[in-house]
């Protein structure tokens, strides 16, 4: 990883995503706010029979493709899944061929590939928020994952 001052990797992006879901499985939707000082993006869609987890998922993949090159990223979700997924079960899962301690397929595993291959484009570091308590960036991007799932719904809310 390179220091502040290395000029090959750009400056933070602040990222912030979130998944919804209305059922589990059902109708979910995925968000993500992306800021790199005083520019905002705002990212959402849906799918039509989901999970909340491979929303939450689906957010960050999202996000991070839409990132056009390498960037320092500090990366802030609700999800304890994505969270932990990601800074402590991955290698675990990759070591043992994507099988749990347990011996079972991990789940999302198509998803899990993904967000690997986009993490390792960029110098992440990843952040757990408490969802759902007044945290701007986080409810921007809760908002957003509602208006997927929305869509995904034909506009019914």
């Amino acid at each position: 990883m390179g220091s502040d001052t290395d000029r090959s990797v750009p400056a933070c992006v602040e990222i912030y995503a979130d998944g919804a879901c209305k059922g589990n499985p059902g109708r979910g939707g995925w968000g993500a706010l992306l800021r790199h000082g005083q520019t905002e993006k705002a990212l959402y869609g849906g799918a039509a029979e989901t999970t909340n987890n491979r929303m939450e998922l689906t957010a960050v993949i999202e996000a991070l493709r839409a990132l056009k090159r390498a960037c320092r990223v500090s990366l802030h979700t609700d999800s304890q899944y994505v969270q932990k997924g990601i800074t402590e079960w991955l290698p675990a899962w990759k070591r043992r061929g994507w099988k749990t301690s347990g011996g079972a397929p991990v789940k999302n595993q198509d998803l899990w590939r993904e967000l690997d291959a986009e993490a390792a484009r960029h110098q992440i570091e990843w952040h757990w928020v408490k969802g759902h308590a007044g945290h701007p960036g986080n409810e921007e991007a809760d908002r957003l994952a509602n208006l997927g799932a929305q869509q995904a719904a034909g506009g019914r809310g």
